[in-house]
């Protein structure tokens, strides 16, 4: 059985419906002569007009119902269908008991009536259920806040006084650090008796309404059941302005009817992230209990993200201040609320914890593979497969590394193997066989004739020259060769050949970690005008372009939108979170810098070609030790070179140990993992031997930070950026001051819809 849901309220956004309007004329006539307006304006062009609940509602209830008619015939009619408060109007339509006209009339009316209403406030309240909520507003004592929404197990919206609101959401927040409360950016109390005079005026226009019986079935947002047969639909329809939306128990009674597949009209996708949960968490309580043994006593740890995706957020009247910036594209092939991604951390930081955060709350974020073995990336992979819905958008990280193109293409056939739909490719200097073997499987052309890509390529690049081998289609010799080998298809190798390497291009300026200390505002610009050119000659789809570096405040996020991204990509400010794959020790560490706190040190990859990385220096005496090691390299051709106190103080404060000892587990290493031949090319050059050696001293203190290992803090390599500080000072004295408490959704959240008050205020 499918269901159709439909969107409310929240899911607006200026340029709604561009790909409809045209398509009914008819209806877009009928609409404006009903309306007083430009429908197709008040949609393309409304600007803060849609932020207004009297057009806001009647420009979605046009812009759903346009596309449901746009659909109709290929998707075929829904089994039963259902709509999230206005969105409930348009499930009315498909079911027969209004027609268009009629519809978009009573709903200019609830908007009217609704956006009369003034005072009160609003907040979601994420990471409980009703019971505790509820027992948060009994504890309160407070009779004017309610429940305005039951989304989810693990969301619900209240509604009330100001005050109130305030009194029961810090209530929430002292009683347990894992819950998070959202205000809304609405003007009235919604879906709460505040509503009462409006529902009762509503009622009395619905009387006078001529209003057919549902010819399907038609989910009641006042009982969560169908409207009852030879009832008239006004009684319960009357109510529910004023009535809680018990969402969640219309996605337990779809179930319940043996519903398995759900459509749904309205940006976003937050009714199918709630409709998985509900799925998700059925799955989990029918499964047969394990009995675990228990486990040893460890310290206390930060709340665990649960298994079953949390859903996103669904404002009950006003769009998420962040939804419209960026590239509406991106959102949508990204399937995330915002233009905006958690981009990779090195040695797993962005962790699988972090990626299903992120997917459960409609975001995206990528999983950091850089230094991790195959196994690792495979048992991330299969982690992440169990966590998430089947389908739930997630990256994985491609991380080049010139001296293991083998590793490189094992990565890239374990992505294919694993159906891996999304990459961010890293540290490239040039386009290589296996990358240009990811893009292109699966790759086609449309009915139209258009080159279609399966695959999505977000590279990370700095440099110009590099950027313009990402915008233009793969070398051919490389296409070439890929399809002698039959690992591409003739007709994969010809779409991919019209289609440029990357989908998206992340313009990473001054960041942590590998750095060339580039300037947003001087490369964010330059780019775009390379894609601009090379999008005129191409013939696919254009590639978005998007900013990443330095971004830990909402003044920085707009700074790059201002300056034509189409997207932002964070990171230094996503390992300071209870997500994030690092220690407790260098989150303690994070949480506590300002802007001036990082610098400079090598790289230790990169560490012979003289490569930097930004990285933390209070706290650590890595930058100093990092450079010192670089430059005794630079300036001896072997270890027996150099003078024998430098070398005393080495091994007493770098290494912790004699280096003969160092050199012995280095070739280990080498040996353990199959390559014998590095120790073998080492032995014979002494330079080499000596670049081995400084490098264990880079590996060893990343282990040591990750790990948490608190009598080597001395030595932590923590890659970060100034976004931290900047990050820190935003949040100081707020409740995210706490890094417990900086869910990394948290964090997309503050960014995005501050930047959209950011740029809202320039105008």
């Amino acid at each position: 059985m499918r269901a159709l849901l439909f969107a409310g309220q929240g899911s607006q956004r200026q340029g709604m419906g561009a790909e409809v309007l045209d398509a009914f004329p008819e209806h877009c006539a009928l609409a404006d002569d009903i309306l007083g307006l430009s429908i197709r304006e008040l949609c393309l062009h409304g600007g803060d007009r849609l932020r207004l609940t009297r057009y806001a509602q009647p420009a979605l209830f046009t812009v759903h119902a346009l596309t449901y008619l746009a659909g109709r015939e290929e998707q075929g009619e829904p089994d039963v269908v259902a709509g999230h408060s206005l969105g409930e109007f348009n499930a009315l339509m498909v079911a027969g008991v209004l027609d268009f006209a009629g519809g978009l009339r009573l709903v200019a009316e609830r908007g009217r009536l609704m956006g009369e209403a003034d005072g009160g406030a609003m907040a979601a309240v994420l990471g409980a259920g009703l019971t505790e909520v509820e027992r948060a507003l009994a504890a309160a004592g407070r009779e004017d806040v309610e429940v305005a929404n039951d989304n989810s197990a693990t969301q619900v919206v209240i509604s009330g006084t100001a005050a109130g609101v305030s009194a029961v959401t810090a209530l929430l927040t002292a009683g347990d650090p894992a819950i998070r409360c959202v205000p809304l950016p609405v003007s009235a109390a919604f879906h709460s008796r505040e509503m009462a005079p409006a529902a009762r005026r509503f009622a009395a226009v619905l009387a006078e309404t001529p209003l057919a019986p549902p010819r399907l079935p038609v989910i009641s947002n006042v009982t969560a059941r169908p409207y009852p047969p030879g009832e008239p639909v006004a009684a319960l329809l009357g109510r529910q302005i004023r009535s809680r939306v018990r969402w969640a128990e219309t996605m337990e009674h779809l179930l319940d009817s043996g519903v398995d597949e759900v459509t749904e009209i309205g940006r976003g996708r937050t009714l199918t992230g709630f409709w998985r949960e509900a799925a998700a968490t059925r799955r989990t309580s029918a499964a047969p209990a394990r009995a675990t043994p228990a486990p040893a006593p460890a310290a206390p740890a930060a709340p665990a993200v649960p298994a079953a995706p949390v859903a996103p957020v669904a404002p009950v009247s006003a769009v998420p201040a962040g939804s419209g910036l960026g590239s509406a594209r991106f959102r949508e092939v990204y399937r995330s609320r915002y233009a905006y991604v958690a981009g990779s951390m090195f040695q797993g930081i962005a962790s699988t914890d972090l990626v299903v955060r992120m997917a459960g709350a409609g975001l995206f974020g990528f999983f950091g593979t850089g230094g991790l073995p195959l196994s690792g990336i495979r048992a991330a992979l299969d982690d992440i497969g169990r966590r998430l819905p089947p389908g739930a958008p997630y990256g994985m990280n491609l991380l080049h590394d010139m001296t293991d193109s083998a590793g490189e293409r094992a990565t890239v056939d374990l992505f294919l193997r694993h159906g891996v739909r999304y990459v961010e490719a890293a540290a490239f200097t040039r386009i290589t066989a296996p990358l240009v073997l990811y893009r292109a499987k699966g790759a086609h052309r449309d009915p139209g004739g258009r080159p279609v890509a399966v695959n999505q390529v977000l590279a990370k690049v700095s440099r110009p020259e590099v950027a313009r081998q990402f915008l233009a289609p793969p070398p051919p010799e490389l296409l070439d060769r890929l399809r002698a080998e039959g690992a591409l298809t003739a007709e994969e190798a010809a779409a991919a050949a019209a289609l440029p390497v990357a989908s998206d291009l992340c313009v990473e300026s001054d960041s942590g970690g590998h750095t060339d200390g580039g300037v947003a505002l001087a490369l964010l610009p330059t780019f775009v005008r390379l894609r601009d050119r090379a999008a005129a000659a191409a013939d696919g789809e254009p590639v978005r372009v998007g900013a990443a570096g330095g971004i830990g405040t909402p003044e920085a996020a707009a700074a790059c939108f201002l300056l034509g991204a189409d997207f932002v990509l964070t990171g230094s400010v996503n390992q300071c979170s209870p997500q994030a794959g690092t220690s407790d020790a260098v989150k303690d560490l994070l949480a506590g810098l300002d802007v001036q706190d990082v610098t400079y040190a090598p790289a230790g990859d990169l560490f012979e070609l003289g490569s930097r990385v930004q990285v933390v220096r209070r706290g650590t005496l890595f930058p100093a030790r990092a450079n010192q090691l670089y430059e005794l390299y630079r300036r001896h051709a072997r270890l027996e070179d150099i003078d024998a106190r430098t070398l005393a103080t080495l091994e007493r404060g770098c290494f912790g140990r004699p280096l003969a000892e160092v050199w012995e587990r280095t070739a280990r290493h080498y040996r353990d993992t199959g390559r014998p031949e590095v120790v073998h090319d080492a032995e014979r050059d002494p330079k080499r031997r000596m670049a081995l050696v400084f490098k264990w001293y880079f590996a060893e203190s990343s282990r040591a930070a990750l790990a948490g290992a608190k009598e080597n803090s001395a030595n932590f390599q923590v890659h970060c950026g100034p976004a931290m500080g900047a990050f820190n000072r935003l949040v100081e004295g707020t409740a995210l001051e706490s890094w417990r408490r900086r869910d990394v959704d948290a964090i997309a959240d503050l960014l995005m819809t501050g930047a959209a008050e950011v740029l809202a205020a320039a105008r």
